[in-house]
């Protein structure tokens, strides 16, 4: 069994998979529009606003997955639970990746923190030679973690 995060975007997933594929040294395996998605007898008609929008995103980096969409815009006048709820920021939840050692994690976080909100600057503590949490420019919440005791 493995667990793949799917994260949630609100118009901005395709610039996010292009930066976390360059960031993390991976590969988007797949990438599709709501706009090339066929048609469905009894869809609702897709707004012109979401055509663009990723409908689904697959990135590969070694063995591991992240997955992702855009949320569906509501139409004019269309409630927003309509479309599967629209956007709304993650809560609840870190997507927590583990990294060899306080370089690279250094690296990464620094790579997150450009133009997010650091929650936990990154740092030696008693469990970790490096351990930082922050929320990126895309709204994504990570922590950044070296293994092992300090």
């Amino acid at each position: 069994m493995q667990f793949t995060p799917y994260l949630h975007f609100d118009g901005n997933c395709a610039e996010a998979f292009a930066f976390y594929a360059g960031l993390f040294g991976g590969t988007i395996v797949y990438q599709g529009s709501f706009g090339e998605m066929p048609a469905q007898p009894g869809m609702p008609p897709l707004p012109e606003s979401a055509r663009q929008r990723v409908m689904h995103a697959h990135l590969q980096v070694g063995a591991q997955s992240l997955m992702a969409s855009d949320a569906l815009p509501a139409a004019p006048g269309q409630d927003p639970a309509a479309c599967a709820g629209g956007y709304r920021k993650p809560q609840g939840l870190w997507v927590s990746i583990q990294v060899a050692d306080a370089a690279e994690g250094r690296r990464v976080f620094d790579a997150l923190a450009q133009g997010g909100v650091v929650a936990m600057p990154f740092a030696k503590t008693f469990w970790s030679e490096g351990f930082g949490m922050v929320t990126d420019r895309f709204g994504t919440p990570w922590i950044v973690n070296v293994p092992g005791q300090a």
